[in-house]
């Protein structure tokens, strides 16, 4: 097997993990945009960004489903095609219903990505590998959040918010195309592993819930996530409403979190697997650092220069890299046999966190809402409310850290001979 040929197997489904991971972030830069136009809220603009996560969560476990049964070419494309789909449906939207569906239709459709690129990984490239993959996959997707910030702010300077999700609607369905003419599930003359049984899949869900050690995992991407997913959708319209910024500068100055997690992202998982070989030791001293730069930023909240919340920004990045921890935690003190469910059901935790979290901070917004309007209309919250809205964030990472001190220590592998009932360690 030619390595060009298993990258390329791979590069496709991985640029539409790209795109799914765009559009987390593209509400963000179009909140103003999305007021204005719709003469919406900040409650509404947080609910619109947070429908992505609900049907992405809701449909994490049914997509896995599809990908063993129908093979990862054919179901990442047809995500892909959902996706392309719920983005055009964006752009020619004229009221919130078809806005909604639209963004309802693109989480459904991202959902498949991830792991069908990681289907694809694990059938082309040699086990050894399959780490790496895993951390470039992830990667990929921290530069679709990149993407959605000053690039997409140039975009949408030059077409529009309508045209920019009209270019990246294209964009998607033909990268659906492309996963169905060259992709292919596993090389020539290899066999595709049966599906698994539903009800086997059934019962490992309850057997990964039941598992007393999988809660604190869980709980603490919820936290974590939720305070980023918070940090990505406000930061811009933070800066444009309390700094003064138009939206392009804004974006420029919030990209620096998501240029940092593309370092500190596949460093973490680097140092943790390689360096440390310990699991809750790094992720307890990130979540406290993470824990002391949000308390920074919001400390100096409206009162620092520029450079020093771009400085607060990139720090909230670096330390935010933590949350790769979680999958392999996670896997570790669970049964070897059921690991690709328990990083399924961890990873369900972080999209919870920010389905259930967006909306009720905007409405936190809201309330302190002065009356200030933009000139096209849009609502502009004072300092106060970023104040009370980033305040939450900060609650919810140090519950994070709290829950770190809770995680069994790993060393890198499995321990759940260990946790098994009358053995030592079990709780």
């Amino acid at each position: 097997m030619r390595a060009g040929t298993a990258w390329l197997m791979w590069s496709i489904p991985a640029a539409l993990f790209l795109v799914a991971f765009f559009h987390r972030n593209a509400p963000g830069v179009m909140a103003r945009d999305l007021m204005e136009t719709f003469g919406v809220t900040g409650a509404v603009i947080g609910l619109l960004s947070s429908t992505y996560f609900y049907s992405y969560a809701g449909f994490m476990i049914p997509g896995g489903l599809l990908i063993d049964a129908f093979g990862a070419r054919r179901v990442v494309a047809a995500g892909g095609a959902v996706m392309g789909l719920g983005t055009l449906a964006m752009g020619a939207a004229g009221g919130p219903a078809l806005l909604f569906a639209g963004r309802f239709a693109v989480g459904l459709g991202a959902t498949v990505t991830f792991i069908g690129t990681l289907k694809i990984a694990a059938a082309w490239f040699p086990a050894e590998r399959f780490g790496l993959l895993s951390a470039v996959t992830a990667t990929v997707g921290v530069l679709g959040a990149l993407i959605a910030s000053a690039p997409l702010a140039a975009l949408m300077a030059v077409a529009g918010w309508r045209g920019a999700f009209w270019t990246v609607g294209a964009v998607t369905l033909a990268c659906s195309l492309a996963c169905v003419a060259v992709v292919r599930d596993v090389p020539a003359g290899a066999a595709a592993s049966p599906p698994p049984a539903l009800r086997g899949l059934l019962r490992g869900i309850g057997r990964v819930l039941a598992n007393a050690h999988t809660w604190p995992v869980f709980l603490s991407f919820f936290c974590l996530y939720s305070a980023m997913g918070n940090l990505f959708l406000w930061a811009v319209p933070f800066l444009r409403d309390v700094y003064g910024l138009a939206t392009t500068p804004a974006a420029t100055i919030a990209a620096a979190t998501s240029i940092a997690l593309l370092g500190s992202a596949p460093l973490t998982g680097f140092v943790s697997d390689s360096v440390v070989r310990r699991r809750k030791s790094p992720y307890v001293a990130l979540s406290v650092a993470l824990l002391g730069v949000w308390a920074l930023f919001l400390g100096t909240l409206g009162a620092a220069p520029l450079w020093a919340v771009a400085a607060l920004f990139f720090g909230l990045g670096l330390f935010g890299g933590v949350f790769v921890l979680t999958w392999p935690i996670g896997r570790e003190v669970n049964p070897p046999e059921l690991a690709g469910i328990a990083v399924a059901v961890v990873n369900l935790g972080g999209f919870l966190g920010a389905a259930l979290t967006q909306g009720p901070l905007g409405a936190v917004l809201d309330a302190r809402w002065a009356g200030a309007v933009t000139a096209g209309g849009a609502r502009a919250y004072p300092l106060d409310a970023y104040r009370a809205a980033f305040a939450i964030c900060t609650a919810l990472v140090l519950g994070a850290t709290l829950l770190s001190l809770l995680l069994r220590e790993t060393r890198g592998r499995n321990v759940w001979q260990e946790l098994a009932p009358g053995t030592p360690g079990r709780t």
